[in-house]
C-alpha cells in the first residue's frame, strides 16, 4: 500500500487580479479623501507638530545666529550685496544643520543618559527612527533626469495659473494687499557684480536650500506618516507661513502645491528645485534687471 500522500495545493490567485488589487490599494492610500485622517494616533499628531514647528524655529534661528555676529562685525556693510550673499549662505547652512542633524542627535543623547521604563524607550526608539534623515527622506537618492528638466517649465505654467486664481480669490478681502513687495534683503545695486551676488543668493542658493528643507526634509518626513494630500497641504501651509506676508504667502502656497506634487510624481526634489530656480530667476529679472 502506498502511504505517500500528495501535498495539498492551493488555487493560485490570478496575477492580474493581484496587480489590480495592489494598484487599487495604492491609489486608495494615496489619493482618497476618505483616508485623509485615518489611523491618526497621538504620536503621529505630536510628531507632525514637532516637524512643522522645528522647521519654522530652525529657519528663524538660522537667520538670527547668522545675522548677530555679522551685524556686529560689519554693521551697515551687511546690507551690501556681497555680504548679503554671505549671510544667505551661512543662514541656510545653519538651518539645514539644525533641521537635519540636531533632532536625531538629541534623541540619541536622551536615550543614552535617561533611564526610563520600557514603554518610553520604545517611544524614543520610534522617534529616533522617524527623525533620522536619509537620502530618500530628502529626495536626493538619485541624480536628476531629463524628465525632471522637462517637468519644471510645465510646473511653472501650472503654478502661475493656480497662483492667479488664489490671488484673485483673496483680493476680494479688503485687508489683502496683492501689490505688497517682498523684502529679499537686497535693496540696491551699485555695480554689475552686486547683481551677480544677488543672483547667486536669490536664484541659486535660496531655491536649493528651501527645497532641501521644505520638499525634502519636511515633506519627506510628513509623507512617511500621512496621506499625500495631508502631507502636501501641511508642507505648503508651513512654507506660506515662513514668508510672513499674505500676498507672498498665497503665491508660495500655490508654488509649494506644485513642488510637492513634482516630488510625489518623480520621487525626488530635482524637478521642484529646477522649477523653484526658474521661478526665482524670472522674478529676479523682472524686479532687478528689466526695470
Amino acid at each position: 500500500m502506498d502511504k505517500t500522500t500528495s501535498p495539498k495545493t492551493k488555487t493560485p490567485t490570478p496575477a492580474k487580479a493581484v496587480t489590480s488589487q495592489a494598484k487599487t490599494d495604492h491609489q486608495s492610500k494615496n489619493f482618497s479623501f476618505h483616508n485623509l485622517f485615518k489611523n491618526i494616533t497621538p504620536y503621529k499628531i505630536w510628531l507632525t507638530i514637532f516637524l512643522v514647528l522645528w522647521t519654522i524655529l530652525s529657519t528663524y534661528a538660522g537667520q538670527i545666529i547668522a545675522a548677530l555676529p555679522l551685524a556686529i562685525i560689519l554693521g551697515e556693510k551687511l546690507q551690501q550685496p556681497g555680504w548679503m550673499l554671505l549671510y544667505y549662505t551661512v543662514t541656510y547652512v545653519i538651518t539645514l544643520a539644525l533641521i537635519i542633524v540636531v533632532p536625531s542627535q538629541l534623541i540619541k543623547l536622551y536615550r543614552k543618559h535617561h533611564r526610563a521604563k520600557s514603554e518610553p524607550k520604545k517611544l524614543f526608539t520610534l522617534a529616533e527612527k522617524d527623525l533620522t534623515t536619509t537620502t530618500e527622506d530628502l529626495g536626493v537618492q538619485k541624480l536628476p533626469t531629463f524628465v525632471d528638466i522637462g517637468l519644471a517649465p510645465i510646473g511653472y505654467v501650472t503654478y502661475l495659473i493656480i497662483a492667479a486664481i488664489l490671488t484673485n480669490i483673496m483680493s476680494s478681502f479688503s485687508w489683502f494687499n496683492s501689490d505688497q513687495a517682498q523684502d529679499v534683503g537686497f535693496g540696491y545695486f551699485i555695480t554689475n557684480l552686486d547683481r551677480v551676488f544677488a543672483l547667486i543668493a536669490v536664484v541659486i542658493i535660496a531655491p536649493i536650500a528651501e527645497e532641501l528643507i521644505m520638499r525634502g526634509w519636511l515633506y519627506g518626513k510628513l509623507r512617511n506618516k500621512w496621506n499625500v494630500i495631508a502631507a502636501i497641504l501641511i508642507t505648503s501651509l508651513s512654507f506660506a507661513v515662513l514668508h510672513g506676508q499674505w500676498n507672498v504667502g498665497v503665491t508660495v502656497f500655490a508654488l509649494s502645491l506644485i513642488l510637492c506634487s513634482l516630488r510625489e510624481i518623480t520621487g525626488t526634489i530635482w524637478a521642484g528645485m529646477l522649477l523653484h530656480i526658474l521661478s526665482n530667476g524670472i522674478a529676479f529679472y523682472l524686479l532687478y534687471v528689466a526695470i
